[in-house]
């Protein structure tokens, strides 16, 4: 059972149902509190603006994400070092996001830096997966689309994105803080690398041809 991605799940919920009961003035100053401003930079805001989102949709993106490929990640390399790389990927992103956008005011927020992360190292240790995903043309269907397929897509929206804004001296990822994803994304293909599979009871998960999702 994915303890730790779970526990993930409810906190940031938790924070979010939080935030609403703020009114707007109140909210506002919390974000400014507990989110990365890079112009104002404070060293704890890089752990706790993981915690915060702007509305359910940032929210309910950031947690399918982390269900679908954080679960997996854990069971591979078990929940304590979990824990510990999505934290490390979540602060590395941070880190970047605040050298590319170093003159804004804008308050960044969430975890996709660290579910970035999370997504770049399953990348690396399930490149046979599939996704189950839905499909809407004219009506409902389910398909099976290789892992990679959709991580690599992904990440390269965001690096195009990011090339965009190259030369933007006043750029602010329009709400969208693309170059913490790609930190996070790069980060966690490398540093996955350290945490070596725990040893399986029920299954190795790479004597697997593929892992469907």
């Amino acid at each position: 059972m994915a303890v730790v991605t779970i526990s993930l799940i409810v906190v940031n919920s938790l924070v979010f149902f939080y935030q609403l009961t703020l009114d707007p003035r109140e909210m506002n100053a919390f974000v400014d509190q507990w989110g990365i401003v890079p112009d104002q930079f404070r060293l704890v805001s890089l752990f706790t603006s993981m915690f915060l989102h702007g509305g359910w949709l940032h929210l309910g993106g950031n947690m399918l994400f982390l269900w679908v490929f954080g679960r997996n990640l854990e069971d591979l390399i078990g929940g304590v070092r979990f824990l510990v790389f999505y934290i490390v990927c979540g602060l590395i992103a941070g880190v970047v996001q605040v050298i590319a956008s170093s003159y804004s005011q804008v308050p960044v927020i969430g975890a996709s830096g660290a579910i970035a992360g999370v997504m770049g190292a399953y990348l690396i240790k399930f490149p046979r997966a599939r996704i189950v995903t839905l499909i809407f043309f004219l009506f409902i269907i389910t398909v099976e689309i290789p892992a990679p397929f959709i991580l690599l897509y992904w990440f390269a929206t965001q690096f195009i994105s990011g090339l965009e804004s190259i030369g933007e001296r006043d750029y602010t990822g329009g709400g969208v803080a693309v170059f913490a994803h790609i930190g996070g994304f790069i980060a966690g293909m490398l540093l996955i690398r350290l945490f070596q599979p725990q040893q399986r009871r029920f299954r190795n998960w790479y004597d697997e041809d593929q892992y469907r999702q």
